[in-house]
């Protein structure tokens, strides 16, 4: 879902109630700084998804490399 923030248009309804034109400017700025500093993209959330991926994978390894270490442990010892 794509989110759309008219700045021109905000900044006009602002000078239409009586704030000052170079005030109205600073305010859709930063509006605008605040509003695309939220919003989360699709290829954000793939990102996302493919981190988790990794880290579930280097864990499995981690496991798996623990267990064969102490397999190899046992055997020595018997």
């Amino acid at each position: 879902m794509a989110y759309a923030f008219d700045t021109l248009e905000y900044s006009k309804t602002l000078r239409e109630a009586g704030i000052a034109p170079e005030h109205a400017k600073a305010h859709a700025a930063a509006a605008r700084e605040f509003i695309m500093h939220e919003i989360v993209t699709k290829e954000d959330l793939r990102l996302s998804q493919e981190l988790q991926t990794l880290q579930m994978t280097v864990r499995l390894g981690g496991i798996v490399a623990a267990g064969f270490a102490a397999l190899a442990v046992l055997i020595k010892l018997t």
